[in-house]
């Protein structure tokens, strides 16, 4: 019986089967990357140098930024990297950390935007006391709780799914290490604690998702009764750029997680995959630049200070 210890490498499943098809998703994927990198780039250097936009809602945007960029660069340059020289290997040690920071990142991004939402809640239904409650230290460990709780996560789950022994192999049927591939590969009645793990875990989120949602259904009920037209105008304009980044975030995790196992098959699972894990980061920039002048401004003197610079 083979188990954790015993393998030194796994095989990731490959994106396509032919050399021509593999440069294709080679430079199709590297686009993709080169715009999540240049917008969660650009939005961050944008949020840090304007001082205008050093307020908590632009704050938080800061940290979703540095979170999808740690995101998509721990799935990409590794599937990129095999798809260019036609490999499937990582190594044990790799797929360890492919595992560890994808969790983490991930359950730290959940409970950002969670936090988002409170944010929009109390600028919106609370705006008197918005100075008390989100001031400066309450926003700095409040996203010190997001992190620390997505580095808490992933290491129980880490830790859980590394210690099962495995009968099934070492080919992992992702291009990316996961956690619901990993119990695949488990050997039976070993991966009950793991399980628990998981629904605990979906508790949690569950939790948070409620959260949102009657976070939403107090900020829309509080715009609906504003006497301006502008004002309802400017709610929306801050509130549904964060809407739809949940809403992307939410229907693509669940979607790749909750789907019934009779529709699955490796190509779907693959596809579903890159959805969930590359959609969100790159275009969760597009999504808050488009409606938010704030950001529009700071883009712009951003971008032209670095023309200047090149000149």
């Amino acid at each position: 019986m083979p188990n954790s210890s015993s393998i030194s490498e796994f095989l990731l499943l490959p994106l396509a089967d032919t050399r021509q098809l593999q440069l294709l998703h080679f430079w199709l994927l590297l686009g993709i990357y080169l715009a999540a990198l240049l917008g969660n780039g650009l939005i961050s250097t944008a949020v840090a140098c304007d001082r205008r936009l050093h307020t908590p809602m632009y704050f938080f945007l800061l940290n979703l930024a540095l979170l999808d960029l740690g995101c998509i660069s721990t799935t990409l340059p590794k599937a990129m990297a095999n798809t260019l020289w036609d490999t499937r290997a990582i190594s044990y040690a790799g797929c360890a950390a492919q595992l560890f920071y994808f969790l983490f990142l991930m359950s730290a991004e959940f409970s950002l935007l969670t936090i988002m939402s409170y944010d929009r809640y109390v600028a919106i239904c609370k705006p008197l006391h918005y100075g008390t409650l989100m001031d400066s230290r309450a926003c700095a460990t409040m996203a010190a709780a997001a992190w620390g709780a997505g580095v808490l996560n992933s290491l129980l789950h880490t830790a859980s799914t590394f210690s099962l022994p495995l009968c099934q192999g070492n080919v992992v049927n992702q291009f990316f290490c996961e956690i619901p591939q990993f119990l695949k590969l488990s050997c039976p009645g070993f991966y009950l604690r793991e399980l628990v793990l998981v629904t605990f875990s979906a508790s949690l989120l569950f939790g948070c998702f409620l959260f949102i949602v009657v976070s939403y259904v107090q900020i829309f009920l509080a715009v609906l009764r504003m006497p301006s037209e502008q004002g309802r105008h400017k709610a929306f304009s801050t509130c549904l750029p964060h809407l739809a980044v949940v809403s992307l975030f939410l229907c693509t995790a669940f979607f790749a997680y909750l789907k019934p196992p009779s529709i699955s098959s490796p190509l779907l699972d693959l596809t579903v995959a890159l959805v969930y894990t590359v959609v969100p980061p790159t275009l969760n920039p597009i999504i808050y630049s488009m409606r938010n002048r704030e950001i529009k401004h700071a883009l712009r003197k951003v971008l032209q200070h670095a023309l200047f610079q090149l000149q």
